[in-house]
């Protein structure tokens, strides 16, 4: 008699892809700065590529994929100030895609050596335009040649602040049960101040939202833009945050450093200026609920002066 041939059993995928791990990062209380306090932090290099723009650059790409706006054969391209260019070259690797980048000159070595290893072509801008340059040359080359490009326009594409109305809002808002009161955020493309707070206001409209600019157009804080004096976001809204706030270059640089020595972690500038920002916020609000969010690691700025200083 013969037996019948057995069925193969259904085995389960077994690990992830890399854009699956996208999100879903730490809140983290920092009782060092407030004992016993309301004072809390998104872990936002907890992403794969180390920064809060993974977010955004998954949603742009995913909603190319989705209208077709992007194929194999186009070359991605970006003006960026660093994060935003790492996420499109990670996500670009692990999808089989060109990414091109125009970034401002002055930025850390670091950074642009990710770049290159990760495979994106660089074209550098004059630093001294900040990321408004890097925006001027690759409207250009879209201009010059479009059907060669892809062009995310991180500043204008509204995929970007949809990406944290999606996730960085719904996880602050679970993450403390609804609870916070105050969502403390630095702006560069504004998408996560407008998504995240988008979000979180529909949820309780009284959550006061509070945007953090440098305090003035000669600043040191990279990925950060003040407002009155650069290209302004397609998508930012100057009366959408409740309360604006300037932090000044060296306070932010002094917070960098207090939070490693502090509390051990090792982030970036504009986490410097969101947590000054947000310290006075919690100072005025002792019973409230005050989330900050810290865009990315700190071993891309290693190279910063103001460390030599310790």
């Amino acid at each position: 008699m013969t037996r019948p041939a057995s069925q193969p059993a259904t085995i389960p995928p077994i690990g992830q892809n890399l854009t699956d791990l996208i999100g879903n990062t730490p809140l983290l209380r920092l009782d060092r700065f407030v004992p016993h306090g309301n004072l809390f932090a998104k872990a936002e290099w907890y992403n794969p590529g180390q920064s809060i723009k993974d977010r955004a650059v998954w949603g742009i790409i995913r909603e190319a994929e989705r209208d077709g706006s992007l194929s194999g054969d186009k070359i991605i391209l970006d003006a960026t100030s660093g994060n935003t260019g790492i996420a499109y070259a990670m996500i670009g690797a692990a999808r089989d895609y060109r990414v091109r980048l125009c970034i401002p000159a002055g930025v850390t070595p670091t950074r642009l050596k990710i770049l290159r290893a990760l495979g994106a072509d660089v074209i550098l801008t004059d630093a001294a335009q900040f990321s408004d340059g890097a925006i001027i040359e690759a409207r250009r080359l879209y201009a010059d040649d479009p059907d060669r490009y892809f062009y995310g326009d991180q500043y204008t594409n509204e995929a970007n602040w949809r990406a944290h109305f999606d996730t960085t809002g719904p996880e602050i808002h679970d993450q403390t049960q609804g609870r916070i009161t105050h969502l403390v955020v630095t702006v560069g493309t504004s998408g996560t101040l407008i998504g995240a707070g988008r979000y979180l206001k529909s949820r309780n409209p009284r959550i006061e939202l509070v945007e953090v600019q440098p305090d003035s157009p000669f600043h040191g804080l990279e990925g950060m833009k003040h407002m009155d004096s650069a290209i302004v976001p397609g998508f930012y809204d100057p009366g959408f945050a409740d309360v604006k706030m300037g932090i000044a270059t060296e306070a932010a640089y002094k917070c960098v450093v207090d939070l490693a020595a502090k509390e051990g972690l090792l982030v970036g500038i504009s986490s410097g200026a969101a947590l000054s920002a947000a310290l006075d916020v919690a100072a005025e609000n002792p019973d409230g609920v005050v989330v900050t969010i810290l865009p990315d690691s700190g071993v891309k700025y290693l190279s910063e002066r103001f460390w030599d200083d310790i």
